[in-house]
């Protein structure tokens, strides 16, 4: 029986989820080891994998609850740590990283208080929150391809930086709306 409901949780999506958040502190030891190309590669088959569970999962009829946790939040410590990384090695202004740990934190911090006082408060990822994730992405991409690759990617750089700080902000308010809306809906 323990064995059945293992084979269940660690599915081949969940399994995935699960190696993409192992590869998490690979790429912060590569950025910290200036070895960009690698961890560019490393970052780019994270996203990969990403794409891949979900399409499983979804394809194959593999959703299991533990996956509808663990997929974000695997995307949460990706991102956070590339963020808060390349802060600290200066290739994303600290402004920026700042802003994008802050809405997570905040976010993070909304669903525990909703857990810890028992509230029933449903907060769906909204659009606007898909292309702020998909913007934070491609913006970290193009850095570590930028740095891997010597490219010379400066003006991208640059533009990505102000549509992610804007998407962010705007998501992070939807999100503070949402959960507030939801919350005076049942005082």
């Amino acid at each position: 029986m323990i064995q059945q409901g293992l084979v269940t949780v660690l599915n081949i999506p969940n399994t995935i989820t699960l190696i993409r958040m192992i590869m998490v502190p690979v790429i912060v030891w590569l950025i910290l080891a200036n070895q960009m190309y690698a961890a560019f590669i490393t970052f780019l088959l994270a996203g990969a994998s990403d794409a891949l569970d979900g399409l499983i999962a979804k394809q194959f009829n593999l959703v299991t609850p533990l996956g509808t946790y663990l997929d974000p939040l695997a995307d949460k410590i990706l991102l956070v740590s590339i963020y808060v990384t390349l802060g600290i090695q200066e290739d994303l202004q600290s402004w920026l990283v700042i802003l994008v740990v802050s809405r997570d934190i905040l976010i993070v911090g909304a669903i525990l208080l909703t857990f810890l006082l028992e509230l029933n408060v449903t907060i769906v990822p909204s659009k606007l929150s898909k292309l702020n994730t998909f913007c934070q992405i491609s913006l970290a991409a193009i850095v570590l391809g930028d740095k891997g690759l010597e490219t010379g990617y400066a003006e991208a750089i640059e533009f990505f930086v102000y549509i992610v700080a804007a998407t962010t902000v705007l998501s992070g308010l939807a999100y503070i709306l949402q959960w507030s809306q939801q919350n005076s809906e049942r005082a």
